[in-house]
């Protein structure tokens, strides 16, 4: 015995009918094929997503060959009395 067996499926068929009705069930099945196909699709573009990503977004490092200067500044006497 168990879920697999015909008399199984057609009793959970009778039951589904008879909670849902004959107009609800298709518009169900309908709305879950919509479902399942957008998930697949979305499912693809996540996998060529993936394959292409390493091979076209790889930053670089922009390397600079003169060094950067830095100058400090030091507070002057008039900011303080201003503050």
């Amino acid at each position: 015995m168990g879920w697999h067996t015909p008399t199984f499926w057609i009793i959970a068929a009778v039951v589904l009918l008879i909670l849902f009705g004959g107009k609800k069930l298709p518009d169900a099945a309908r709305g879950l094929g919509r479902s399942m196909r957008i998930f697949k699709s979305e499912m693809d573009e996540m996998k060529t997503e993936g394959e292409k990503k390493p091979a076209t977004e790889q930053p670089q490092a922009q390397v600079t060959e003169q060094p950067i200067d830095v100058q400090t500044v030091q507070p002057s006497e008039a900011d303080h009395k201003s503050a």
